[in-house]
């Protein structure tokens, strides 16, 4: 199942790069604690208060235009910066084998992360 999400945020891609590769930028939005090595081979791992744990490697990083992770589970989230006038428009499409609502819930907080 894939879930997709499009946001223009009022920001530059460097900046927008940095809300979603930047360990202490994604414990300000998406995660209690984040560990990202953001460049291709690199590990991730995030946790949440409530003790749920995702680990990931990066794929794909392109710098500031696209970032591909491999969750542990099967799934994965790509993520695309694009320059538009008046910002960034950050496209997330987040798959997985077996859908949920918490599938739903982590597409909308990426694009929740950075507007």
């Amino acid at each position: 199942m894939q879930v997709e999400r499009e946001i223009v945020v009022p920001e530059s891609p460097d900046e927008v790069w940095e809300a979603l590769t930047e360990p202490e930028r994604l414990e300000e939005w998406f995660a209690t604690e984040a560990e990202l090595d953001a460049r291709p081979g690199g590990e991730g791992v995030f946790r949440w208060g409530n003790g749920e744990e995702r680990r990931a490697v990066v794929r794909e990083a392109e710098e500031p235009e696209r970032l591909v992770l491999d969750w542990d589970d099967g799934g994965e989230v790509v993520l695309e910066l694009d320059e538009v006038e008046g910002g960034t428009r950050l496209r997330i499409v987040e798959s997985s084998p077996d859908f949920g609502p918490a599938l739903e819930l982590r597409a909308l907080a990426w694009t929740a992360a950075v507007a």
